[in-house]
C-alpha cells in the first residue's frame, strides 16, 4: 500500500466524525446519549456538505489547467469521500435501526410510525393534527419544467405521489406530484402520544401528516410518500477580500446562504427510480449530487428527543467546580494580582469569568475593558455586563469577529445591540479572521495603571463553555498583559506592526517560534539528550509544521499527539514518522483546548491558546498563544494532559488506515480521561474536599 507523507483533510475529518458516531454504538454509553451522539454527527455531516464538499463540487468545475495547481485531484477524493460517506450512512442506520430503537424499546419507550398507531393513539393524532399541524401546512404542486420550485436548505420534506380520484385502473393515469414541508420549525418534531399502558410512545411530526395526507389533497388519491432534504452551499467566500465596506458583504452573503446550489440532495433510498427521475428534473438536481437515506432526515432533530423523566438513561452529572484556593479572595482583582489562576471548563465553572467582568464593570477604579468575542452566547451575561460598565462610564472596546462560521447573524446583532449601547465596537479585519480569545481589564491603582489579563483556549460564550473542554489563564504577569494591550492596539488600527516576545501571534511570530522550539527539540535529540513535544490540538493540516515535526520524528524526538479533528499527518512510519504517536478523544465533552509543551532540556515550556496547526490559523488569522510562567500552573497543565495520554477508554489510534481503533494499554487499569481530569480538579481544588 502507498504511504503518503499528508492525509487528505476531507478524508480525516470524516475520521474524526466517524470517532462521534461510534461513541452512538458504544453500549458502554448511557442510551440518551447515544442519541445526541447521532445528532451530532448528522449536524456535523450536514455543515461538512454545506461547506467542504460544495467546496469540492466548485473545484472539479474549474478548468482542468487550473486545478493543476492543486495537489491532489477534486474528482477523485470527491468520489472517495461519497463512498465513505455513504459507508457510515449505512452504519448510522444500522445503529438506529438495530440498536437504539430496541434499547429504547427495553426501556419501555416506543417511537413508532404511522402503521403502528392505536385507535386510540389516531384519534388524539386527528385532534393534535387538526389543531396544530393543518395551520403550518403548505402542500405544493409540481409542475414539471415549467416551475422550479425553491426548496428550503437544510428542512426535511415529504415528496407526494397523487392520483386523481376516481381515476381508472385501466389506461394511462395522469399522476401529479407535490411537495410538503415538514413544520418542524414551528412545532416539535417528536409529538409524545397518550398511552394506556406503562410505556412511552412517540412518533414523529412527519408520520402524523402521512397519516393525513388525504386530508391535504382533498381531490386525490395517496400513493405513496417519500422523505427528501437538501442541503445547499453555505460558503460566503469572503476569507481573502480586502477592500469594500466588509460588514456589507457580509449581510449581503447570508443572504445568498439559504439559496446556495445544491451540494446534497437527500432521498429514501425505497423511493421507485421513476420517481426519484422526476424529482431530479423538477428541481435540477445533478446525479452528483444525489445521495440514498433512510425513511427520515435531519437527524440533529434527536437533540430534542423527548426523555420521559429517565436520568438514569444520561451521563451522571458532573456538577462543574470551584477553585478552592481562589474562593479564598474577598476581592477578585487582589487574587489575580497575587498570582497566576488557570480554570479548566467544565469541570470548573465558567462563573469565574462572569464575575470577572461583573466585578470590571462595577469596580470604581476599573477604567477600561477590552475583549475578543468570536461566538457570541444567545443570551450573552458578559455583555450585559459590558453594557453595565458603559453606564458606569468605563470604557468598553469589543472586537467582533463576523466571519465566525454559522455565527455571523448573531455576531452582527450582538455587536449592533453594543454599538446603541455605547460600547465601542471593531469589526472583522478585510482578509483576516479574529480569532483570539482574550480579556483585558485596565484598573487604575494608587498612580499606576494595573492590567489584568484572561486568555483563553475557548470563546466567551457560557453555554459552549458548558460543553467544551478548554483552559482559561487569568493572569497580571507584566510580560503578557502588556503584549495583550498591543494586540488589542493593533486591532484597534494604532500599531501597525507589533513587536511581541512573549505572546505567540499569527500574522506576527508564531510560526516562527514554533519553529524555533521544535529546532531546539531537533538539536538536544541529535546530542544524544531527551528530547519530546506534546501537542494537544483540534486540527492538525499545515503541511510546514508537519513537515517539522517530521523532520524532528527522525532526529530522534518523541512525539506525541492528542488531535481532536483533521489529523493530516501520517504517524509511525519507518524513515518518517517513528517516533511519533497520535490519539484522539472523544466523550461527552468536547475537547477544545489548544496546549504545546516542549521538553526543553528538562525546563519545559508550556503554551496554552486559540489556534490549531492549520494554514488558516497560522496564516489568515489574528491568533494569540501565551506562555505559562507560573510554574505550578505550568504543572497543572502538564498533569492534565498526561492524564489524556494514559487514556484507554476513550482514545483512539490515528494511523495511516483511519480504523479508529480504541486504545488498549497493557496491564493498565481503565482510565477516562474526562473523569479522571474531574476527579483531578476534585481533590486538588474543591471546597468540598
Amino acid at each position: 500500500m502507498q504511504i503518503y507523507k499528508y492525509k487528505n483533510r476531507e478524508i480525516s475529518w470524516l475520521a474524526f466524525n466517524y470517532r462521534v458516531l461510534q461513541e452512538a454504538k458504544d453500549p458502554r454509553v448511557p442510551l440518551y446519549e447515544r442519541i445526541k451522539f447521532l445528532a451530532i454527527y448528522s449536524s456535523n455531516l450536514d455543515e461538512f456538505f454545506r461547506v467542504r464538499v460544495a467546496g469540492l463540487r466548485s473545484l472539479v468545475r474549474i478548468s482542468k489547467k487550473t486545478q493543476k495547481a492543486l495537489d491532489y485531484d477534486p474528482s477523485a477524493v470527491l468520489k472517495k469521500v461519497l463512498k465513505i460517506v455513504n459507508t457510515h450512512q449505512n452504519e448510522f442506520s444500522t445503529i438506529f435501526n438495530d440498536q437504539i430503537i430496541p434499547e429504547l424499546r427495553k426501556n419501555n419507550i416506543y417511537l413508532i410510525n404511522e402503521t403502528q398507531t392505536t385507535d386510540y393513539q389516531k384519534e388524539f393524532i386527528k385532534s393534535f393534527f387538526e389543531e396544530s399541524v393543518i395551520p403550518q401546512v403548505q402542500p405544493i404542486l409540481l409542475i414539471k419544467k415549467k416551475i422550479i420550485p425553491f426548496l428550503r436548505n437544510r428542512r426535511p420534506y415529504l415528496a407526494v405521489k397523487l392520483k386523481p380520484k376516481g381515476s381508472k385502473s385501466t389506461g394511462r393515469i395522469q399522476y401529479r406530484y407535490a411537495i410538503i414541508e415538514i413544520p418542524s420549525n414551528h412545532l416539535p418534531r417528536f409529538i409524545s402520544l397518550p398511552s394506556q399502558d406503562k410505556n412511552h410512545y412517540f412518533i414523529f411530526l412527519d408520520d402524523i401528516i402521512r397519516l393525513h395526507l388525504d386530508k391535504i389533497f382533498l381531490g386525490y388519491d395517496i400513493v405513496s410518500s417519500y422523505s427528501i432534504k437538501l442541503t445547499r452551499d453555505a460558503e460566503l467566500y469572503i476569507e481573502d477580500e480586502f477592500t469594500g465596506n466588509l460588514l456589507e458583504k457580509i449581510r449581503k452573503s447570508l443572504l445568498k446562504r439559504n439559496i446556495g446550489s445544491p451540494s446534497r440532495f437527500l432521498y429514501d433510498k425505497k423511493m421507485p427510480k421513476s420517481f426519484l427521475k422526476m424529482l431530479k428534473e423538477t428541481f435540477l438536481i445533478a446525479n452528483e449530487d444525489l445521495a440514498p437515506g433512510a425513511k427520515y432526515h435531519n437527524f440533529h432533530d434527536f437533540f430534542s428527543f423527548p426523555n420521559p423523566n429517565r436520568n438514569d438513561l444520561l451521563n451522571e452529572p458532573l456538577r462543574p467546580l470551584h477553585h478552592k484556593k481562589l474562593d479564598t479572595y474577598p476581592d477578585f482583582f487582589e487574587a489575580i494580582r497575587g498570582q497566576d489562576f488557570l480554570l479548566n471548563f467544565p469541570y470548573q465553572t465558567f462563573d469565574y469569568v462572569l464575575d470577572f467582568f461583573r466585578l470590571a464593570a462595577t469596580d470604581p477604579k476599573v477604567t477600561s475593558i477590552y475583549l475578543t468575542q468570536y461566538r457570541v452566547a444567545k443570551h450573552s451575561q458578559i455583555i450585559r455586563y459590558l453594557v453595565r460598565a458603559v453606564n458606569n462610564k468605563k470604557k468598553v472596546v469589543v472586537f467582533v469577529e463576523l466571519k465566525a462560521r454559522f455565527d455571523e447573524e448573531s455576531n452582527i446583532l450582538w455587536a449592533e445591540e453594543m454599538k446603541q449601547q455605547g460600547i465601542k465596537v471593531l469589526y472583522s479585519l478585510p482578509g483576516l479572521k479574529v480569532h483570539s480569545k482574550l480579556a483585558l481589564v485596565i484598573r487604575k491603582e494608587g498612580e499606576h495603571e494595573k492590567k489584568y489579563c484572561y486568555l483563553g483556549t475557548g470563546n466567551f460564550n457560557e453555554k459552549t463553555a458548558q460543553l467544551y473542554s478548554d483552559f482559561g489563564l487569568f493572569t497580571t504577569d507584566t510580560r503578557i498583559t502588556n503584549e495583550v494591550k498591543m494586540v488589542f492596539d493593533f486591532l484597534s488600527d494604532k500599531i501597525k506592526n507589533p513587536k511581541f516576545k512573549h505572546l505567540l501571534v499569527a500574522q506576527f511570530n508564531m510560526r516562527k517560534v514554533f519553529v524555533k522550539l521544535i529546532d531546539r527539540e531537533i538539536e538536544a535529540a541529535k546530542k544524544g539528550k531527551k528530547a519530546k513535544i506534546i501537542l494537544k490540538l483540534n486540527s492538525l493540516e499545515d503541511r510546514k509544521m508537519i513537515s517539522k515535526l517530521y523532520e524532528a520524528s527522525n532526529a530522534g524526538v518523541k512525539i506525541d499527539l492528542i488531535i481532536r479533528g483533521i489529523c493530516c499527518l501520517v504517524p509511525n512510519i519507518s524513515g518518517q514518522s517513528e517516533n511519533i504517536k497520535a490519539i484522539s478523544i472523544v466523550d461527552r465533552f468536547l475537547e477544545h483546548s489548544r496546549v504545546f509543551i516542549f521538553h526543553n532540556e528538562g525546563f519545559p515550556k508550556v503554551f496554552i491558546g486559540s489556534a490549531d496547526w492549520m494554514k488558516r490559523n497560522l496564516s489568515r488569522r489574528i491568533e494569540v498563544i501565551t506562555p505559562v510562567y507560573n510554574e505550578n500552573v505550568k504543572q497543572e497543565i502538564m498533569d492534565i494532559i498526561n492524564i489524556q495520554l494514559k487514556d484507554n477508554v476513550k482514545a483512539r489510534i490515528i494511523d495511516r488506515y483511519d480504523k479508529n481503533h480504541y486504545r488498549k494499554i497493557k496491564d493498565q487499569k481503565p482510565i477516562q480521561s474526562q473523569i479522571a481530569t474531574y476527579k483531578y480538579f476534585k481533590t486538588k481544588y474543591s471546597p468540598d474536599n
